[in-house]
């Protein structure tokens, strides 16, 4: 090749390649097929989450948008709940994002709150028993998907226990990024609104044909095993307890001087009063005591009912 042939050779339009090869549609193709599964979302999650958890979440289509998609699930932000999910026959990595807010007002509620008296949380990063009790709603999610589209074969999706969005590794520059859409979708529950997020490969979307589909019909149904076993498995959580126990002020000088084998002396002189807390949280007021050849506490007060106890651990 000579200098005046290697002038005119151009790195071809990576848009360009992906329109001729499938993996970027118009638009237009786009939001049709985002409407068409938003309206599945709003005709089938209404009566699935009110069967499964009592409590009335109301979805709605909030549009969608296009780009590429390590951009779209970078532009959920921060205080969001991600999964990984696939449908064999259909798509084999696509994204679900939830706002926090709205899992948290879920949690609050299944824990006896009553949603319209709940204020408007701060999106945050969520605690590991929050994300047990936020899994049915992404598994929901991917179970519309499995019965709107055209996937063959009535298999079941696989979807990964959600992450916050803090969490996810950084994209790996080396990999090429595709062409993505992300249908957006409102949930509601009480006074808090949020959204959440389905984020599907261009190339799918345009191979998809949407399926029609009748609500779930089971809005009456109130309780249900599934949010009893949340409930257990709220309760039956571990959580690591610490007890501190006030000790006798001493001055800066004595604390320095301080040897392996000196004593300081607990502040109470009788019943030695102890706090005990989870994640940060004051739980109980104790007493120091013994029992065989173990130090314990007995639990003297709390600090709130029952249900303010599970609501501070999991918060």
């Amino acid at each position: 090749m000579n200098p005046s042939t290697a002038s005119n050779v151009h790195a071809f339009d990576k848009g360009l390649l992906a329109r001729m090869t499938g993996a970027l549609g118009d638009d237009k193709v786009i939001g049709r097929t985002a409407l068409e599964l938003g309206q599945a979302f709003g005709e089938l999650l209404p009566g699935m989450y009110k069967a499964e958890t009592g409590h009335d979440i109301a979805i709605g289509y909030a549009g969608f948008k296009t780009g590429l998609r390590n951009e779209l699930i970078a532009g959920l932000g921060g205080g969001v709940l991600l999964t990984d999910a696939s449908l064999r026959n259909w798509c084999q990595d696509f994204q679900i994002g939830c706002d926090s807010p709205v899992l948290i007002t879920l949690v609050e509620a299944l824990l006896g709150a009553e949603p319209t008296s709940i204020g408007e949380p701060q999106p945050r990063s969520m605690s590991q028993i929050e994300i047990d009790v936020a899994v049915p709603i992404f598994e929901k999610i991917a179970d519309v998907l499995r019965l709107a589209v055209n996937a063959p074969g009535g298999v079941e999706p696989v979807v990964s226990r959600p992450y916050n969005s803090e969490t996810r590794p950084k994209p790996d520059p080396a990999m090429e990024d595709i062409y993505a859409a992300s249908i957006d979708m409102t949930i509601g529950l009480g006074p808090v609104l949020s959204t959440f997020s389905v984020i599907v490969p261009q190339s799918v979307l345009l191979k998809t044909q949407i399926v029609p589909v009748k609500g779930a019909g089971q809005g009456n149904k109130t309780k249900t095993e599934w949010t009893e076993q949340l409930e257990e498995q709220v309760r039956r959580s571990a959580v690591t307890l610490e007890a501190r126990v006030r000790l006798e002020s001493l001055t800066l000088d004595t604390i320095s001087r301080l040897q392996p084998g000196d004593v300081i002396p607990f502040h109470d002189g009788q019943d030695v009063r102890v706090e005990v807390n989870a994640n940060g949280r004051e739980l109980y007021v104790c007493e120091f005591g013994r029992s065989g050849a173990k130090y314990t506490v007995r639990v003297k007060d709390t600090h709130g009912s029952e249900q303010d106890i599970l609501r501070h651990i999991m918060s």
